[in-house]
Parts: structure tokens; sequence; C-alpha cells
């Protein structure tokens, strides 16, 4: 069973400005206006931004993204619809190709990106999906990226939430228990399909060592 934040108006607001980005997402600017809720911090310091990742990774990460997306415009051009999230350095690709050549020369593209160590191929043989699917995935990546922040024993922003045709793609530096809880939530969520979890799982010793102030407080408890 989830468990519920208390409400005051820095919640609400909250709630409404997710709402507000998952429509803004159908014109593009999902990833420009998520961060505002949970990365950085609502009127009241309802949130405390908490990635678990070094800065220098979080850089390298949004470089991998950009060179990435530039080589693929480059070397298939429109005949694809791929979307590229790397975390600390493992990218997953996401979308759809037209055939099975397509999908391994994505993968060899992303494959020689400076600093990806590693490749996860989700990509789908299949035309791309309708509007109506495409906005069905938008709400369901909002919708599972809200109720973490409902969950009191979670840290929001330790996850990357990626969603295709239904199948939401976790990423993140959490513990086994972490992992175990944030799958469960995302099955209780409206619409989803499949989980795949992509973790890089690290033992309750190294959650303290990394962020001694994680151990102790989730930064969505800042949420009454």
């Amino acid at each position: 069973m989830t468990v519920k934040a208390k409400r005051n108006p820095s919640a609400i607001f909250g709630r409404l400005l997710l709402a507000a980005c998952a429509a803004a997402a159908l014109g593009g600017s999902l990833t420009a206006c998520f961060p505002l809720v949970a990365g950085g911090a609502l009127a009241g310091g309802a949130l405390v931004a908490t990635d678990r990742r070094t800065s220098g990774a979080q850089l390298e990460d949004e470089g991998i993204e950009l060179r990435s997306m530039s080589r693929l415009r480059d070397q298939i051009g429109s005949r694809a619809r791929v979307s590229v999230t790397s975390y600390n350095r493992q990218v997953l690709l996401t979308g759809e190709v037209l055939n099975e050549q397509d999908k391994k020369l994505v993968e060899q593209v992303i494959s020689r990106v400076e600093n990806v160590t590693s490749v996860v191929n989700e990509l789908a043989i299949i035309n791309s999906p309708s509007l109506v699917q495409r906005s069905s995935d938008v709400l369901i990546t909002g919708q599972v990226k809200a109720l973490f922040i409902d969950a009191k024993d979670l840290y929001a922003n330790a996850f990357k939430v990626t969603t295709e045709r239904g199948t939401v793609y976790l990423m993140g530096r959490v513990t086994q228990r972490e992992a175990d809880r944030a799958t469960d939530i995302v099955r209780s969520a409206r619409g989803v399909q499949k989980v795949v979890r992509i973790f890089e799982i690290i033992s309750e010793d190294e959650l303290r060592s990394l962020r001694p102030q994680q151990s102790q407080q989730p930064a969505n408890a800042a949420i009454k």
C-alpha cells in the first residue's frame, strides 16, 4: 500500500506543477519542466536535491545524451524514433526502428560515444506509436514520479523514469530495499504494462556513506 503524504499548499502546488509538466510534455518540454519539482525546491523548501551521482557524472550524462542524439541525427536521420537516457554513464535506448539492422546500428553508434560504459538496447522493431500512445506514456511517467514523491520511504530524485508503450524503465543507484519498493509502487500505477529495472544496486552502508543526510530523512518527507 502506498503511503500518502499529508497535504499543504506547497504539496498541492507541486502536484499542479507536475500535472502542468505532463501536459507540456506533449509539446516536448517535460525534460526541462520536471526537475523544478523533483530536482529543485518548491516554495518553502519542500524538496531537496538527492541525486546520488557525482556532479561530474550528472554533467557527463547530460553530455552523453546530447552527443548521442546528434550522432543519431547524422547517421540514422528520421527513419527511427530513439530516446537516449543516460544514468551514471549507462545508456538506455527506447523507441522504435524499422528493422533489426537499424536496431544494431543505433546501438553501435551509441556505444562509440565518449564515456559510455554500457548500452541497454530496448528498441522495438515496429512503426512509431500513435500520438495517443505517446500521450499515455507521458502521463504514466508523470504519475509514477508523483507516486515516488508521495512515498515517504523513497528518495524521488534517486530514480530516472522512462515509459515506452506502457513499459516503465527505472534507472538509479539504489539499495535492494528501494528497488523492490519502487517496483511495487510502479506496478500500482494506472496503465503500466511492465516494469524493467536497470539499477545499480548499492548496500545500505554504501547509501549511508554516500550521502549521510539521505540515510536520515528522504527528501520526500519535506512534504508535510
